[in-house]
């Protein structure tokens, strides 16, 4: 769907109309990409798991030494949503260390940055879609768990995904199956779901804890075992989770120009997966 600039924004403690708010160009998210960001979404006007989502940002902005609490934020989220009046929708937030002299050490004494803004989103239909991916070395840094604005990695992945004709781009390091460049990757052999271990090679996905949350209360094996891309020929379905993709089904996957074919429909496993999470999404 076509993105466009909310009309106002949260931005270092007062809203304001979105074209007033104006950053430094000494602050150093603009020069060094020295920040943390997390994306809620919101269904029918309430925030879905917020608190989670705050976790996250606490840990990345405690991870990288910007003393931030975000505590404040709760109560700012809500206001965020009434005021972009989008029954369903995302709230960006963003907080940067701040403005500062350019260093390659962090400066004392700067108070940080901080941007929040609601906007409307599309949910709809995630349940039907079969999507291909396309297989990539994973290049990125060894701290992926960390939700950093230096997005320029998973910028260039996506995009060249995007130029090839598929939706996302699936990373492997070392032969095994890491993430995507904005999703976690989830495939399933004998009716077992396989996903990456958390830890430093990937982001720590809400959606894709709900979802091994959804499996083990459903019955459904998982296992947080890095899948290996040779063993990709015996994955029966596959899917992608995040807070934009939801639970998409994966159709095929891209290998050194080639297709190979995970699935010419949602499988069992995936279905049951997407039934439940539509029923919590509906619930609030």
């Amino acid at each position: 769907m076509n993105k466009t600039y909310p009309k106002e924004v949260f931005f270092n403690g007062e809203w304001l109309p979105s074209q007033a708010a104006a950053v430094s160009v000494f602050d150093r998210g603009f020069m060094l990409g020295d920040g943390i960001y997390e994306v809620i979404p919101v269904y029918g006007r309430q925030p879905f798991t917020m608190e989670a989502h705050l976790g996250r940002l606490r840990e990345g902005l405690h991870a990288v030494g910007i003393h931030y609490t975000a505590n404040g934020l709760l109560d700012r989220v809500k206001e965020a949503v009434e005021r972009a009046e989008c029954a369903d929708g995302l709230v960006y937030i963003q907080v940067t260390r701040g403005v500062a002299p350019r260093t390659h050490y962090f400066p004392e004494g700067v108070e940080p940055t901080v941007l929040l803004y609601a906007y409307p989103f599309n949910f709809e239909g995630f349940e039907k879609k079969l999507v291909d991916v396309v297989l990539s070395p994973d290049l990125r840094w060894h701290r992926c768990d960390i939700k950093s604005i230096s997005l320029m990695a998973n910028v260039l992945a996506n995009n060249a995904a995007r130029q090839a004709g598929v939706v996302e781009n699936v990373f492997e390091r070392e032969g095994w199956i890491t993430e995507g460049s904005h999703t976690s990757v989830f495939l399933v052999h004998n009716g077992t779901i396989y996903t990456h271990p958390k830890g430093q090679h990937i982001l720590p996905g809400i959606t894709r804890d709900i979802v091994i949350s959804i499996a083990r209360e459903t019955g459904i094996p998982v296992r947080e075992e890095a899948f290996a891309v040779a063993d990709l020929p015996r994955v029966e379905e596959a899917f992608l989770t995040g807070t934009t993709m939801q639970v998409t089904a994966i159709g095929g996957i891209w290998i050194n120009g080639r297709k190979s074919v995970v699935s010419t429909d949602r499988g069992p496993v995936t279905r049951r997966i997407q039934e439940a999470f539509i029923k919590q999404t509906n619930s609030l």
